[in-house]
């Protein structure tokens, strides 16, 4: 008796893990279409402008512009703070049009709990930009804190997908913002990286 309760007891506590799974999702950043813009400079204030854009299934994506460089927020900003950090690089940049959502499955319910992101950034010399994977841990509801949790550089990288997912999954939900990302640069060094944080 004591076996057959004990076998029930180790497959209830298995129970949960093998219903957990975790996917990825797909959406695309078109600032004509998927995006409002929020705020913009004013005539002699420069270049610069604020979006908030469509995510995966209501959880926003938040765009900053400014001087031919970006940073994006994933998720559900601090309350009342729809720039609650810069976190960008040094050199002129630009994010690609689609964003890949990690998401665990777990009950018949769906959490978005990291993003990857690519981003080209110029080399300042006329080269080739340099391609980089941004892996953030995305803003949740209840939280409210999101940022980047690791960089892999894609540029002469193989495997840089498998790589940010494997970040993404390992990381991002236990991530505390303002630890240092983890970086893979393969045989490219990353471009130098803002983190401009309250």
């Amino acid at each position: 008796m004591r076996s057959l309760i004990a076998a029930a007891l180790t497959l209830w506590l298995a129970a949960p893990s093998a219903a957990q799974e975790i996917v990825s999702a797909y959406t695309d950043i078109d600032a004509d279409i998927t995006c409002s813009t929020f705020a913009a400079a004013a005539e002699g204030e420069g270049d610069w402008s604020n979006m908030v854009c469509a995510g995966y299934r209501g959880y926003p994506v938040v765009v900053h512009y400014g001087d031919l460089r970006e940073s994006v927020f994933y998720g559900f900003p601090p309350d009342g703070d729809l720039a609650p950090a810069w976190e960008s690089f040094s050199g002129f940049n630009r994010t690609g049009p689609r964003i890949e959502w990690r998401i665990e499955r777990h009950d018949g319910r769906e959490t978005p709990f990291a993003t990857i992101h690519r981003w080209f950034v110029a080399d300042g010399e006329g080269g080739p930009d340099t391609e980089v994977l941004v892996v953030e841990k995305v803003g949740q509801i209840h939280g409210r804190e999101g940022c980047v949790v690791g960089y892999v550089v894609a540029s002469g990288n193989p495997d840089a997908n498998g790589k940010a997912r494997r970040i993404a999954d390992g990381q991002a939900r236990d991530f505390a913002c303002g630890d240092q990302p983890t970086i893979d640069a393969g045989s490219v060094p990353l471009p130098e990286f803002v983190h401009d944080r309250p």
